[in-house]
């Protein structure tokens, strides 16, 4: 008797407890699904150009604005807008004639980084949009250390992955650009033109990663189309031309940082040929503290590392919040 009782209790709280586990799974997983949010593709008209952009996560939480590099768009944050739009409001827009914004004529627009950070700044005052952490890479960098300098009271942080402040940080593979600075001319213009190709565009997303099958093709063809788009060689050889001018502003950039002291995370791809590790490690002479982290990777950091340095942001801002 004491036996078949034994077994019924057995049986009752097996199944019980199969029962409450089956129901904790079911919520964790309800929860999870419940706090994420698509990420929605708009367009918005700035100074007669109409402005793509990617957009994710509730308004109401701390703003994270994706400024994007060469030669990619707003795309090369999808897993930052995928993975972080529960807990923060992330919006990355796309320049004039990158990604899915406008392409307007040299004649139309003036293709500087004095201008595009212009757009950009307009974009943000036109979403209504007034205190933001920036993420930069690459070309984010100049675009967002414009704005930074002159709306220093509204950057709560900056996500560094690659974006370059300092002479030190100009790497082997600017030889080609520095020739153009010094002479522009059709020899020299020459001598860059394969960087638009598909092989060139290949390896600035493979060069330098531990593995090249962990990064997508799909990035280098998406470029490559948007650079074989007529006048696309043209507008983005005046941006190599105009880079130099982003040097000029150096110093007021390393100056903004000393006095305002934002909170600085560096996600730093080691292997990069542009921006190689001594440009990270220059942040060091002007920010105090730095949350500061190195990978063994290339120019796009996030391809192949994306999900420890997308939670390395999340921490991060956390941590600023607080």
């Amino acid at each position: 008797m004491k036996k078949i009782i034994l077994l019924q209790f057995i049986i009752l709280f097996t199944l019980f407890g199969c029962k409450s586990q089956t129901i904790n799974n079911t919520n964790v997983k309800s929860k999870s699904m419940t706090h994420k949010h698509p990420t929605l593709f708009k367009t918005i008209n700035v100074d007669g150009i109409n402005i793509a952009y990617r957009e994710a996560g509730n308004p109401k939480n701390p703003t994270i604005v994706l400024l994007h590099g060469f030669p990619s768009s707003s795309h090369q944050y999808r897993k930052v807008l995928s993975q972080l739009s529960d807990d923060f409001h992330l919006i990355a827009p796309d320049y004039p004639s990158f990604g899915n914004s406008d392409f307007p004529l040299a004649s139309e627009y003036e293709y500087t980084f004095d201008n595009i950070a212009k757009t950009i700044d307009a974009f943000l005052e036109k979403k209504k949009i007034g205190s933001y952490a920036l993420m930069i890479q690459d070309y984010g960098a100049p675009v967002g250390f414009r704005i930074a300098t002159a709306h220093p009271e509204r950057v709560t942080a900056i996500i560094n992955q690659n974006g370059n402040a300092y002479l030190e940080g100009l790497g082997d593979a600017w030889a080609g650009i520095r020739a153009l600075w010094k002479d522009r001319n059709p020899e020299t213009e020459k001598a860059i033109l394969p960087s638009f190709s598909l092989d060139g565009l290949k390896w600035q997303y493979t060069h330098g990663t531990r593995n090249v099958e962990t990064i997508n093709p799909d990035t280098w063809h998406l470029d490559y189309l948007r650079l074989s788009r007529p006048n696309a060689h043209k507008v983005n050889m005046d941006l190599f031309y105009d880079y130099q001018n982003n040097l000029k502003l150096y110093p007021k950039w390393q100056q903004y940082l000393r006095d305002n002291q934002p909170p600085l995370l560096i996600v730093w791809g080691k292997n990069d040929e542009f921006f190689p590790e001594s440009g990270a490690a220059a942040f060091k002479k002007d920010v105090k503290e730095i949350d500061y982290n190195i990978y063994d990777t290339g120019h796009f950091a996030l391809e192949e590392d994306g999900d420890e340095i997308i939670e390395k942001i999340r921490i991060f801002m956390m941590k600023v919040g607080k």
